[in-house]
């Protein structure tokens, strides 16, 4: 069964962000909160791992991983992103939107789009999600937390624990700020387009 690793929502303790980074390195799988409920997140290029999270959320090849980063800065390094959706990106950062944008050399194929070589990026406006990032160093390869045939993304740990707990390391306890998906926004043109309509507004996009 996860290990339940409660972090405090304000001030998350190193020792126990220590815990989590532990896991992170093995390549194991956990589940940690964000600004739009929870999330499945491992180490880039954790292979194990991403079939998990194709297994419990039953996607196909042309799912859309998300890159989870701490900061704009680290963007650039996974993604490319035009100079006309530059400034749109960085306004709406950190906040509750996934956008899909061509990714770099640096991210494996395997967590692309097989045709579109795209991936998911995004900067949640969660103190604990931001602060298991850094404590890492890198970013995460993550996924929203939603079960096969359902649209809602699971908000307790307890039915984390009780739906999951048995696939994935560990799950963190921690404050949930939103409860609703996030918006995903389509940055592979120059003209984004709202493949979903989440917890972020998505009135910049239209």
């Amino acid at each position: 069964m996860a290990r339940l690793i409660p972090i405090h929502p304000v001030t998350p303790q190193a020792r126990l962000l220590d815990q989590v980074v532990e896991r992170l390195r093995d390549g194991e799988l956990i589940a940690y909160p964000t600004d739009s409920g929870y999330a499945l997140g491992c180490r880039i290029g954790a292979h194990d791992a991403l079939e998990q999270i194709r297994t419990i959320r039953h996607t196909g090849k042309d799912h859309h991983f998300t890159v989870m980063c701490s900061e704009f800065a680290q963007l650039g390094r996974y993604v490319r992103i035009s100079n006309p959706n530059y400034r749109l990106v960085k306004a709406h950062t950190p906040g509750p939107y996934t956008f899909i944008m061509p990714a770099t050399k640096e991210l494996p194929r395997r967590m692309l789009h097989p045709k579109k070589h795209t991936i998911g990026a995004r900067i949640p406006d969660h103190v604990v999600a931001r602060a298991i990032v850094d404590a890492f160093g890198e970013p995460l390869m993550t996924s929203s937390l939603i079960m096969p045939g359902e649209n809602d993304v699971l908000t307790e740990s307890w039915i984390v624990e009780d739906r999951i707990g048995h696939l994935i390391s560990a799950i963190v306890d921690g404050e949930i700020t939103g409860m609703e998906p996030t918006s995903i926004i389509d940055l592979t043109d120059d003209v984004p387009r709202v493949l979903r309509e989440g917890r972020g507004d998505t009135s910049a996009f239209a």
